[in-house]
């Protein structure tokens, strides 16, 4: 029963993905640890693969309408491919079970799901402040800052399997001039090249693939985001947005308690 509804769940999150562009990917997580039993670990994994995936279908359709600017996007994209890999390939597996014992015990997949709570937080903060009104500043262009924040973004894809979009289109459009619109489909651009590089991290680190669970979950994010296109014009995606935001903190409350009561 707790199957079906995480598949019903990745179906709403296709939805809210090719509504908003973005956000919905940081439930990914949650979803597969708490309603599809897989481990925190192996789910930021997973995770990877269905927000690369669906970022790749994203970014396709910005492609197809001349919304992407290659060369900025590969700008961040490369220190971020680059962490995400090392992260997922050396650093993730290195990591002990047990990170602590005194005074207090904390094993990694405990971290891994306080960590997300935190991510998710920072998440709907920023959705809530509505990233849409960023104004770019043209021929500013902060190349050290885009590449000093795409390793940072990669080290936390690469840990906590979230592409990072709300971190990714502010800096394009604040460091490197970048119209709004552009901006998203750069974002999933990179968010696609990052995720998809991680997968391939994991593999090499001998990830368990669990099928047809994982395929499962990834035709039913794709029907979401495929009805959402369909209905684009129907849905307000700034209601949604804020909806999204709130519903984002009420999980992140529910994983810190979960995880620390």
């Amino acid at each position: 029963m707790t199957e079906i509804v995480g598949y019903f769940a990745g179906f709403l999150m296709g939805i809210t993905l090719g509504t908003i562009g973005g956000g919905g990917s940081i439930l990914t997580v949650p979803i597969l640890v708490y309603l599809m039993g897989v481990s925190p670990v192996i789910a930021t994994g997973y995770s990877l693969l269905v927000v690369g995936s669906a970022a790749l279908y994203g970014s396709y359709n910005y492609y197809k309408q001349g919304l992407i600017d290659i060369k900025p996007a590969l700008i961040f994209a490369t220190p971020s491919v680059i962490a995400v890999y090392l992260t997922r390939a050396y650093i993730m597996p290195a990591i002990p079970d047990t990170i602590m014992t005194y005074p207090f015990v904390i094993h990694k997949d405990m971290a891994i799901m306080i960590l997300f709570a935190v991510l998710m937080v920072l998440a709907a903060s920023m959705m809530l402040k509505n990233a849409h009104k960023l104004t770019p500043k043209p021929g500013k262009h902060h190349y050290i800052m885009v590449i000093f924040e795409g390793t940072v973004v990669g080290v936390a894809t690469g840990i906590l399997g979230a592409g990072g979009g709300f971190l990714i289109i502010p800096a394009l459009v604040l460091f490197m001039g970048m119209p709004m619109k552009r901006a998203v489909g750069a974002s999933l651009l990179i968010i696609a090249l990052k995720s998809l590089v991680g997968f391939i991290g994991d593999i090499q680190s001998g990830i368990e693939i669990q099928f047809p669970m994982l395929l499962y979950f990834l035709i039913a994010t794709f029907i979401g985001m495929w009805l959402a296109t369909r209905m684009a014009e129907k849905i307000k995606s700034e209601h949604l947005q804020k909806t999204f935001a709130y519903f984002t903190f009420l999980i992140a409350t529910i994983i810190l308690f979960k995880e620390l009561v």
